[in-house]
């Protein structure tokens, strides 16, 4: 059962991270590097985690008992150290690595450390309810692993920008605070329905909404890296 289990877990990410990487028209990475982001990516988990698990010790991520709260909890107990865990990882990854050489790569490696990440976190919320993992299993298949393959997609796509001088300096921390962003509306919004019982129907309808608006972001991204990359292209750093 543990096996299985483990299987539900990881096959979303597992097949993300398959559907970004035959989306690489031009010259696709070595499998070798698409493992090497997919442990990466494991390893953000426990950097996150740490950071999680000390800014709860601490006290600044109480309980959420507000709508104020449910924010304060998704921006500073989940998006802000778990994108910055992934993006730490993208760039140890990235920096001297010789096949980041066209600008859909940054897509497909983000979005392997992400999936790596996902991947990760969806084994520990399945054995946290082992009781219901199949349904859990379903719900973060739908939800939580695309989610997180977005907000890789959004932080790839800058990423690529700088890499390649396509970016303004002053945009740079786009980098980061746009993938922040999404991540934080999006539990914001799922942690506001938890405290607030009689919003949920609405909040949940808005829930569906930015995500059917991410996800077409996120596509967009995709498409835009896909006709701009060329085997020719130089890298800058």
């Amino acid at each position: 059962m543990l096996y299985v289990i483990i299987f539900a877990a990881i096959l979303p990410a597992f097949l993300l991270v398959l559907y970004i990487w035959l989306r690489d028209k031009w010259q696709r990475e070595p499998l070798s590097q698409i493992f090497k982001g997919v442990f990466y990516g494991f390893l953000s988990t426990f950097i996150a985690l740490l950071w999680e698990e000390s800014l709860s010790y601490i006290g600044l991520i109480p309980e959420p008992q507000s709508v104020l709260g449910a924010f304060w909890n998704a921006f500073a107990g989940a998006a802000i150290p778990e994108e910055a865990s992934k993006l730490l990882m993208i760039w140890l990854l990235l920096r001297r690595n010789k096949y980041f050489d066209e600008r859909f790569d940054g897509i497909v490696y983000a979005c392997c450390v992400g999936m790596g990440f996902a991947g990760t976190e969806n084994i520990g919320y399945l054995l946290s309810n082992i009781d219901a993992w199949e349904s859990v299993a379903v719900s973060r298949a739908i939800f939580a692993v695309p989610g997180h393959f977005m907000f890789a997609v959004v932080m790839g796509y800058y990423y690529s920008l700088i890499a390649f001088r396509d970016m303004s300096l002053t945009k740079k921390s786009l980098v980061f605070w746009m993938p922040v962003l999404l991540h934080g509306l999006y539990d914001g919004i799922l942690f506001t329905a938890n405290v607030s019982p009689s919003l949920q129907g609405v909040l949940i309808f808005v829930f569906y909404i930015f995500v059917f608006w991410m996800f077409r972001y996120g596509r967009k991204r995709i498409q835009t890296l896909s006709e701009a990359s060329n085997p020719n292209n130089i890298r800058f750093f």
